[in-house]
């Protein structure tokens, strides 16, 4: 598979023993602390090395990643992920995957019944009370000057029906653990999963581990932290910032992990990974396309508000991949004896062949009635690619849509992704 080919590109990275990338190797020589640690019969070896999923944000486009699971379930159908990894709505495809003891077809099962009978609301409240209520709400506290009389808003809407959704479709304990997991742990199956999120009050990006034998990390503004998953963790992850509500974990309270996630292969090198198949939702388009304007005249708010998620939680991906492969191409070139440990990471970066963000501009007219009045009001009619529109998109046409894409576009390549999930790492 060519790294030119505009819907999926293969490379590598360097890591060392301990899973950091060579960058960090060199300015964080120090041992790290060692995480909780579950005691588990070790699978038999895979000369090849763990394998790892990372799922990226994207709101209602991380639909298109069931497209991708449900071709692999078909294509190989005994193929398990060692790590799992997910960020903002990846997270809730991530809990999911992680969570169910089955194969991996059934997982991509019920990950379509979900996401293909999805509506808005089923993740916020969508009346017309509720969404005046908050955009009042907002609005005198934009006028009460920061006094105590102003009124105490979390989000822009009300996410209780994604709550209730995640907790009848993950099943969690009592206390809202993803019981899943740790039974995944406990037969060898599962390494580790983790889910991303931005602590609010200290300004650091925390990835939640629950695995086994797994070495906690410490970075400048990033972090792990061992426990067991909650539903809290997977809608904190999911919290799009101002959009969704913050939730609390702990003594602090967390939202989207996305936001300050400037590379996001990053957790599933840290937990151990050699090979890794991450799932981006940003279209890359052409330089034809790259030159074409969305809209004319003076931008209105949906467009710079598209631009700015694009560049928070679509970007990154391909861009941390970019690095990875800048990094092989250093390591390739020393003899083994030079590399001081470090080893390669095989990742290949998987994307939509259709702009998800134009496709969210035919299916607007269908959303609820006083969401659509208020995001017009927004401009989002005003440019031929609504990228803001298609994160908010939780319509089930559309979301079918974007998994018959994903699932097309891994068929495609179908042989390329099997040969890669088998064939040696290189270097």
């Amino acid at each position: 598979m060519s790294s030119d080919n505009p819907s999926t590109s293969p490379s590598a990275s360097l890591s060392d023993s301990t899973g950091s990338t060579a960058v960090e190797t060199l300015e964080h020589a120090a041992d790290e602390p060692a995480a909780d640690r579950l005691p588990a019969p070790e699978p038999a070896a895979n000369p090849r090395g763990d394998l790892a999923l990372v799922l990226s944000g994207g709101g209602a486009r991380a639909a298109y990643q069931v497209g991708l699971l449900r071709s692999l379930a078909r294509r190989l159908p005994d193929l398990s992920f060692q790590i799992i990894t997910g960020v903002s709505a990846g997270a809730i495809n991530a809990s999911l995957l992680a969570s169910r003891t089955g194969t991996l077809a059934a997982a991509a099962d019920d990950l379509t019944q979900l996401w293909s009978q999805l509506h808005a609301e089923q993740v916020f409240r969508a009346d017309g009370g509720s969404l005046l209520r908050h955009v009042v709400g907002w609005g005198m506290r934009l006028v009460s000057g920061g006094t105590r009389f102003g009124p105490r808003l979390r989000g822009l809407v009300d996410t209780a029906p994604l709550d209730a959704l995640l907790h009848r479709v993950l099943d969690p304990g009592p206390d809202g653990v993803l019981r899943g997991i740790r039974h995944n742990l406990e037969s060898g199956r599962l390494k580790a999963a983790a889910m991303t999120t931005l602590n609010y009050a200290t300004g650091q990006t925390v990835t939640w581990v629950e695995g086994r034998q797994i070495e906690g990390w410490e970075r400048s503004n990033r972090r792990s932290a061992a426990c067991r998953l909650t539903v809290d963790h997977v809608m904190a992850s999911a919290a799009l910032p101002l959009f969704f509500p913050a939730i609390r974990l702990g003594r602090d309270w967390h939202g989207d992990g996305g936001v300050r996630l400037a590379a996001p292969l990053s957790p599933a090198v840290h937990l151990g990974a050699r090979r890794i198949l991450a799932v981006s939702t940003r279209y890359r388009r052409t330089t034809e396309e790259e030159e074409r304007p969305e809209t004319y005249g003076y931008p209105p708010p949906a467009q710079i508000l598209g631009h700015l998620m694009k560049a928070v939680f679509l970007d990154v991906v391909d861009e941390d991949v970019n690095r990875m492969e800048r990094f092989n191409r250093l390591l390739c070139q020393l003899p083994p004896e030079e590399r001081h440990g470090m080893a390669p990471v095989e990742v290949v970066a998987l994307r939509p062949s259709v702009d998800l963000g134009s496709l969210a501009g035919e299916y607007e007219p269908k959303l609820p009635g006083f969401f659509r009045f208020l995001t017009r009001s927004l401009g989002t009619r005003e440019t031929t690619s609504p990228d803001f529109l298609s994160l908010i998109m939780f319509q089930p046409d559309y979301l079918r849509r974007l998994i018959e894409i994903g699932e097309a576009d891994a068929d495609e390549r179908g042989d390329e992704l099997e040969a890669l999930l088998r064939a040696p790492v290189p270097c």
